[in-house]
C-alpha cells in the first residue's frame, strides 16, 4: 500500500548539460553537524501524552536550538511519525503539511456487525469522502472533501479492527472511525491510533526523543557525531516527496533574493510537473534552494526557451552562497 507519491514515477529530462562549480556549496550530506542541527529534519516517534507542539520543544531544548516546529499535529494521546525541522529549516514544514499520512488504529465497534457487513462499509469510504472536523479541532468547523487512497482490515478481534489507512493530509481519522460506526448503525470510536508515514518520513527511521537525547550527548561529550547524524537528515529530507527543478550554478544567487526562476536557468527536470504544483528548485549538488508554483508544465519547460517557469515562494539558500550571475531571459 503506497501514497500517491511513492507511485509517481518521475524521470529526469535534461534541458541542458552543465556541470557545478565544487568551489561554491556543499552536497547536504557533507554538511558539517553544527549545520545539520540547525539546518536538519528530525523523524520523531512522537511518544503518547505531549502534544505534537511539546516534542518539538523537547528536541529544541535537546540540541539547544532556538527554533523547531513540526510538520503535521498528531493528538496527546496519538504516537508515531512526527517529523521535526531545526532552525532555519523550520519553514519546510509547510510543504509537509498536505502530504499524504499513513496510519495504523484500532476502531472500536459498539455492537455485533458481520465481517461482510464490515468489509462493504469501508469500501464505501474509500475514495473522496465528506468530513467534518471534530469539536476540539485547529481548523474551521465546516463540511470538507478529503481523499482516502487505500483502507485496508489487518485483523478482526472481537469488536476491535485493526485497520491502515493511508489518506490526505487533513483527515482526521477519529472522525472517519466515528462515520464508519454511523454507516454501520452501531456506533464506533478510534481506540488506539499510531501514525506510520508523513509525507516521505515513515516508521522504518524513526527515532525517539531518549535516541535523539543520547545521540547528542555522545556527540558532546565523547566527541562523536555518528550517532547524531543518523538521527538529523539533511533539510533536502522534507522535499523528496516534490517534483523537482534543478538550476545552473549562475541561476542560484538571484533566486536567493526571491527572484522568480526563468527556462534559461533551468537545467533539469522531473516529468509530471503541472501548472500551480508545488516545486522543490535544487542546485546541481542536490542542495535545496527554494519552494516555488510551477507557471509552466514539465512539457512546456522543455519546449521553451524564455519565460518564467517557477515563481519562489520560500526561500532555503542563503544569499551569497554561489556567486552573483546576470541571466538574460
Amino acid at each position: 500500500m503506497k501514497l500517491p507519491f511513492e507511485l509517481e514515477q518521475r524521470e529526469i529530462l535534461v534541458k541542458q548539460k552543465a556541470e557545478t562549480d565544487p568551489a561554491f556549496g556543499s552536497k547536504p550530506e557533507n554538511r558539517p553537524t553544527s549545520e545539520l542541527i540547525n539546518y536538519g529534519i528530525i523523524n520523531i516517534n512522537k511518544p503518547k501524552g505531549p502534544t505534537s507542539h511539546m516534542t518539538s520543544d523537547y528536541v529544541k531544548k535537546i540540541l539547544h536550538i532556538k527554533k523547531a516546529g513540526h510538520g503535521g499535529s498528531l493528538d496527546p494521546g496519538v504516537t508515531g511519525v512526527l517529523p521535526v525541522a531545526l532552525g532555519r529549516a523550520t519553514r519546510i514544514v509547510q510543504a509537509l503539511l498536505p502530504a499524504g499520512k499513513e496510519y495504523v488504529c484500532i476502531m472500536h465497534i459498539h455492537n455485533d456487525v458481520s465481517e461482510d457487513k464490515l468489509l462493504e462499509t469501508l469500501k464505501e469510504f474509500k475514495g473522496e469522502i465528506e468530513q467534518l472536523p471534530p469539536v476540539k479541532s485547529a481548523v474551521a468547523r465546516r463540511l470538507r472533501k478529503r481523499k482516502i487512497y487505500y483502507l485496508e482490515i489487518l485483523e478482526i478481534e472481537g469488536r476491535d479492527v485493526l485497520f491502515k489507512v493511508g489518506c490526505q493530509g487533513g483527515t482526521y481519522i477519529r472522525k472517519l472511525c466515528h462515520d464508519i460506526g454511523r454507516k454501520l448503525g452501531v456506533g464506533a470510536h478510534m481506540a488506539e491510533l499510531i501514525r506510520t508515514k508523513a509525507g516521505p518520513f515513515t516508521d522504518k527511521d524513526w527515532i525517539t526523543l531518549q535516541e535523539l537525547e543520547d545521540a547528542y550527548a555522545y556527540w558532546k561529550e565523547e566527541n562523536n557525531d555518528t550517532f547524531l547524524r543518523h538521527c538529523i537528515k539533511p533539510a533536502e529530507a522534507g522535499v523528496e516527496h516534490l517534483p523537482k527543478v534543478w538550476v545552473l550554478d549562475s541561476a542560484v544567487d538571484s533566486l536567493c533574493h526571491g527572484a522568480s526562476l526563468n527556462i534559461p536557468g533551468v537545467a533539469k527536470l522531473n516529468t509530471g510537473i503541472e501548472k500551480d504544483d508545488l516545486v522543490a528548485v535544487m542546485t546541481l549538488k542536490e542542495e535545496l534552494v527554494a519552494l516555488g508554483t510551477a507557471f509552466m508544465s514539465s512539457n512546456q519547460m522543455m519546449e521553451s526557451e524564455k519565460g518564467t517557469c517557477i515563481r519562489i515562494t520560500k526561500v532555503f539558500m542563503r544569499e551569497g552562497t554561489y556567486p552573483k550571475y546576470k541571466i538574460e531571459d
